[in-house]
């Protein structure tokens, strides 16, 4: 499964208002491992960015004087989330905008759901945290992140810590199905519940003998530092 971390930064809020992006950043993860295949451009947006939101992201005007233009890098673009899962959080803005620029370079290329199928993170953060902050600093502090070292947003840095809260979101035991498929609840996103039969028999029981017992005591007493100490 070829998934794509995906952020991007922009002149302003609305691309309905004539607001371009500036910056798409991307990271790439196959079967649930990050790659270090990545992608990252800085656009000229032909406009100029709002104040507001060089506060945000830090980018200028004069930053991206030289750099190229949508169409210039759009095939390229296309070429790497082809065929992937985009995992975005809060996806509306990101695909509102990507939608936007397609549309502004050729509209017979479509649109993003053409190419690839969307996981919005933020919706999924919400189903599973409901009534919390689900911003992605928030779920960096709920799941232990590191983010400290993000002063300003950044297209590609937001996407690799995007990837590091989405893979932490989605580990742990809903994922041990033991070679069943299931299917998340239409309704709550949820996966089921599989309660164990009460006729089942009783699991042995295999007990560590002297030798193993002797080694483990061995190697604790190694440890320096340890909580139980």
């Amino acid at each position: 499964m070829r998934q794509i971390v995906l952020d991007t930064e922009t002149t302003g809020l609305e691309p309905s208002d004539g607001h371009r992006i500036i910056e798409i950043g991307c990271v790439e993860l196959v079967n649930r491992k990050l790659t270090g295949n990545h992608y990252h451009q800085y656009i000229k947006p032909d406009r100029e960015i709002d104040e507001g939101a060089i506060e945000v992201h830090g980018i200028t005007n004069e930053f991206l004087e030289d750099k190229p233009r949508f169409q210039d890098i759009a095939a390229q673009f296309l070429e790497f989330i082809d065929g992937a899962e985009l995992v975005i959080h809060n996806a509306p803005f990101d695909v509102g905008f990507i939608d936007h620029e397609l549309k502004l370079w050729d509209p017979s290329k479509g649109k993003t759901s053409d190419y690839c199928t969307v996981l919005d993170t933020l919706v999924l953060a919400r189903q599973m945290h409901p009534g919390q902050r689900n911003s992605l600093d928030a779920l960096c502090k709920r799941y232990e992140i590191d983010n400290s070292h993000r002063e300003l947003h950044g297209a590609l840095l937001d996407s690799e810590i995007l990837a590091d809260v989405y893979l932490r979101m989605t580990g742990g035991q809903t994922n041990l199905t033991l070679g069943r498929q299931s299917t998340p609840s239409a309704e709550t996103g949820e996966l089921p519940v599989r309660k164990i039969a009460t006729n089942r028999p009783s699991l042995k029981v295999i007990r560590a003998n002297e030798e193993e017992l002797s080694a483990h005591e061995k190697k604790l007493k190694s440890l320096k530092g340890a909580i139980w100490e």
